[in-house]
């Protein structure tokens, strides 16, 4: 049997005192995962075969643009081809539990692949060799094709109640993650309000030459008078006492004789309380 040395902490007493302590033991070494090593390899592969596949698509498409424009811009227009299916491609894993949102990239990136062979074959034909224009558009088409079935492998089929469990969990983590610019947003408009109601409290009187309100309307609310010092819960219960019921007024009336920065809020919990 194979053995590996691994540090272990044992107890250790010295003077009546006990410390874990590191020492080197020899323990079974787990067999070679030939499947794990296997799959590694597949996967290098298919990143070299990707590699070759897009240094390929992007000098035959490269050449073929170069005829229209200036070479630096052909070959950077050139490399989108192959980096439009890859990105696909890589969306499409990213999706692998949910298949309805997997279908898109996975459409989406074979039209690209499509696209990009085409222009390949597309310089092999005009360059004379369509041959070496086919043999070149299924350079892309047998990357992807590779790369798909590594992926395809890795995916772990999934029956359709888990799937839909898995859809249920991501659209509550969806719907938590949406709440939040939505708050932010009602946040934002809730301080507008706010705002304009205190610009609107403590603007000047617009008309400081016309009659007294009070004593021209004798049906007008009487302002509850304050005996002393109150609380904020207080001045609340007094001004509802004295038939004011306009949450602006009791804020109004609590800011006058009890808290000249009473928050709303509070005064707000204060009226439920005594409603």
């Amino acid at each position: 049997m194979k053995t590996r040395p691994t540090t272990q902490l044992v107890p250790h007493t010295i003077d009546g005192k006990t410390r874990m302590v590191p020492i080197q033991v020899d323990t079974p070494a787990p067999p070679r995962d030939w499947d794990h090593l296997v799959l590694t390899a597949v996967t290098g592969i298919a990143a070299l075969v990707l590699t070759a596949s897009v240094v390929w698509s992007t000098a035959s498409i490269g050449d073929l643009l170069s005829h229209a424009v200036i070479a630096p811009a052909a070959y950077g227009a050139a490399v989108v081809f192959d980096l439009a299916w890859i990105a696909c491609m890589a969306i499409e894993w990213l999706a692998r539990y949910d298949e309805d949102r997997a279908r898109l990239p996975r459409r989406a990136g074979h039209a690209a692949l499509v696209v990009a062979m085409l222009a390949v074959g597309a310089h092999g034909h005009l360059s004379g060799y369509w041959e070496i224009g086919i043999v070149g558009a299924l350079v892309s088409g047998l990357a992807k094709g590779l790369w798909t079935v590594v992926l395809r492998h890795q995916t772990p089929p999934l029956d359709d109640r888990t799937r839909a469990w898995i859809q249920g969990e991501l659209a509550d983590a969806g719907a938590a993650l949406a709440l939040i610019p939505v708050r932010r947003r009602l946040q934002r408009a809730q301080g507008l309000v706010d705002a304009e109601r205190a610009a609107i409290r403590t603007s000047p009187d617009s008309n400081p030459d016309g009659p007294d309100e009070s004593a021209d309307d004798p049906d007008a609310d009487p302002q509850p008078s304050a005996a002393g010092p109150m609380t904020i819960k207080d001045a609340v219960r007094t001004a509802l006492d004295s038939g004011i019921r306009e949450p602006d007024r009791v804020l109004a009336y609590v800011r006058k004789v009890a808290d000249a920065n009473a928050r709303e809020d509070t005064v707000a919990r204060y009226i439920r309380l005594a409603g």
